[in-house]
């Protein structure tokens, strides 16, 4: 069906596309930017309110209601992405590595070495787990379809316009800083379920990932991608972060952890467990909840 209407991820790209041809031009840009932010969220969450209360007017609603909400939510994808990265090293090498690689990070990947790209796939895994899979499922626990769909539109929005170029400095301030702020409860609480998955394995370490939470979170440039990635690095014993090159300028960063920086495909692999076991943790939370708030509807 998606292949046939498109998904609302692409309708939402479109819009915003379209509003950064209309309003990013003149002076001013940093008000027209949160004119575009406002109008974006509007038409985003009165289209999403209309199709959630139309669809509980019919049978099976809700569960067509979870099934659309389901659609934003990158959990199966950001798994595949990031195997992807390792299967390219055990069977590439580095260059192989860093081609899958670059199609999950924004960093310049030609001068990665093996351990570069090893730690540049796990600190996505990590902070897309957190913008990819917690934000929107707590938003959509929070206000349902309307809440899931106002996520994601922002967090497009600042994967789309909210960069620190030329062009979107003022433009893509409002929707850089109100997706720091959505991302702000999913950061703290995807780094606990990274903990939480940690306690059941026995490669991983949930009281290391406890501690460089606390210690290097904050530290991180960014308010929220910190938390999983410390959680992440404290985990798996590595040091994660640190500088990195984006579009050939070096942009400075503190360190998550204080362990190896040799990572390697194993790493990766065993990453991947962790998002796995913190994944089931946040599915078991939410059937929990969903029993308790909707089981004696």
């Amino acid at each position: 069906m998606l292949r046939a209407i498109g998904h609302p991820v692409t309708w939402i790209g479109g819009l915003i596309a379209a509003l950064d041809r209309l309003l990013n031009r003149g002076g001013a840009r940093r008000g027209s930017g949160i004119i575009a932010v406002l109008i974006l969220i509007s038409i985003v969450g009165s289209i999403a309110l209309v199709v959630e209360r139309e669809l509980f007017r019919v049978p099976f609603g809700l569960v067509i209601t979870a099934i659309i909400a389901s659609t934003l939510i990158a959990q199966r994808s950001l798994h595949q992405y990031v195997a992807n990265v390792a299967i390219a090293l055990e069977t590439g090498g580095v260059a192989a590595g860093r081609t899958a690689v670059s199609h999950i990070v924004g960093r310049d990947t030609a001068a990665l070495d093996e351990a570069g790209v090893a730690r540049a796939a796990i600190e996505s895994l990590a902070e897309n787990f957190s913008d990819g899979v917690v934000a929107p499922v707590f938003w959509t626990a929070i206000a349902g379809l309307p809440g899931a769909a106002l996520y994601k539109a922002i967090n497009t929005a600042d994967s789309m316009i909210g960069h620190r170029t030329e062009r979107y400095a003022a433009f893509g301030w409002a929707a850089a800083r109100l997706d720091d702020l959505v991302n702000l409860p999913a950061s703290r609480l995807s780094a606990l379920l990274l903990i939480a998955a940690a306690a059941l394995h026995k490669d991983a370490s949930a009281v290391e990932a406890w501690r460089t939470v606390w210690f290097d979170a904050s530290r991180h440039r960014s308010p929220n991608a910190g938390y999983p990635e410390a959680a992440m690095a404290g985990a798996l014993g590595l040091s994660l972060a640190g500088p990195r090159v984006y579009g050939g300028v070096r942009i400075g960063d503190a360190t998550m952890g204080g362990g190896r920086w040799d990572a390697n495909a194993a790493d990766i692999r065993l990453a991947l467990a962790l998002y796995r076991r913190a994944d089931a943790i946040l599915i078991a939370v939410i059937a929990v909840l969903a029993a308790l708030f909707i089981g004696p509807m």
